[in-house]
């Protein structure tokens, strides 16, 4: 069910249960923290692999003081920067935190989300709550109740505090002294962090044989239908597809549906509007493939890209006739 009601929904978590909540990000699948039982339903309902952690979701710094052990100063300003807001900082866990949230791993991803929904609901619980994006693991991530819903219909309850702002996942790092490393790309851009920590260095590391953080993956926020980024080789797509514009300027090739998501090419706007857009046409009857268009991979259009490549990478490989 989809209501919103905070008390009720944090009675859930406090027994145990999953309550899925939007964020300003995509809406997440929750659970106690601190309770690996209530951890391991997220797994087990996601069909998420235990390898991946968890991000680890907080209301107060003096939860961030509980959850972590030996948090340098630059990872400290970096959150109260930052925080309320879309970005996870992976810091060196408590014994506090069980190991099913971290894979087993001594560092564990936290973020205090900038949704008063989220927020409220964590206060409400009185304990931090682990949170993935409340969808089926590979699949698009959910910015609405209904998304949610579709996805995971035996989730315990769902809160509908209507479409998320942002629209992508958060930005996610890791502080090394004056070295910021970025797991993965999102609406905090490295520009952004480096006007907020003068002198540090913000680089795309290799990715670590273990996954650190989630959303690693080579492909992930998959629609069910192939997705194909549009290059300038397709002038004529196939019948029954659907296209995905970002301006209305651009004038692309004919389709059976159209999703703008934006009217300008406004990438805050494109950013929240990318998983709507993969939403509405894989539920589109008339759609069989979809095609979008990419963007300049500067700013935010590297996350909004970092997306839209794990989206359709499944699909690359596939000849469209």
């Amino acid at each position: 069910m989809a209501d919103n009601n905070i008390h009720e929904a944090a009675l859930i978590i406090n027994n145990g249960g999953l309550v899925a909540f939007p964020t300003e990000t995509v809406y997440g699948l929750g659970a106690n923290a601190l309770n690996p039982f209530a951890v391991a339903k997220i797994f087990e309902l996601k069909e998420r692999p235990s390898f991946d952690p968890l991000i680890v979701h907080i209301a107060s710094f003096s939860d961030l003081a509980r959850l972590t052990e030996n948090i340098s100063e630059n990872a400290m300003r970096l959150a109260k920067h930052f925080w309320p807001g879309p970005l996870t900082l992976v810091l060196p866990k408590s014994d506090l935190v069980p190991d099913i949230v971290t894979s087993g791993l001594q560092t564990v991803g936290i973020r205090m989300p900038d949704n008063p929904v989220a927020l409220a609901l964590i206060k409400a619980s009185g304990c931090p709550i682990a949170a993935p994006s409340a969808n089926k693991f590979g699949q698009l991530s959910p910015v609405s109740a209904s998304h949610v819903k579709k996805q995971l219909p035996g989730v315990d309850y769902v809160l509908d505090g209507g479409k998320t702002s942002v629209g992508i996942e958060s930005t996610i790092v890791a502080i090394d002294g004056n070295q910021c490393q970025l797991l993965r790309p999102g609406f905090i851009t490295p520009d952004d962090i480096e006007k907020a920590l003068p002198g540090t260095f913000v680089f795309n590391g290799a990715k670590p044989d273990k996954l650190v953080a989630p959303g690693l993956l080579k492909s992930h926020y998959s629609p069910k239908k192939p997705l194909y980024i549009l290059t300038e080789n397709y002038n004529e797509l196939p019948e029954y597809s659907g296209l995905i514009l970002h301006s209305k300027k651009i004038n692309g090739p004919k389709a059976a549906s159209l999703f703008y998501t934006s009217q300008t090419g406004n990438k805050i706007e494109i950013a929240a509007n990318l998983f709507a857009a993969l939403h509405a046409l894989e539920e589109d009857e008339n759609v069989e493939n979809i095609f979008i268009e990419p963007v300049e991979e500067s700013g935010l259009g590297i996350a909004i890209m970092d997306r839209v490549k794990k989206a359709a990478y499944r699909y690359t490989n596939t000849v469209v006739d």
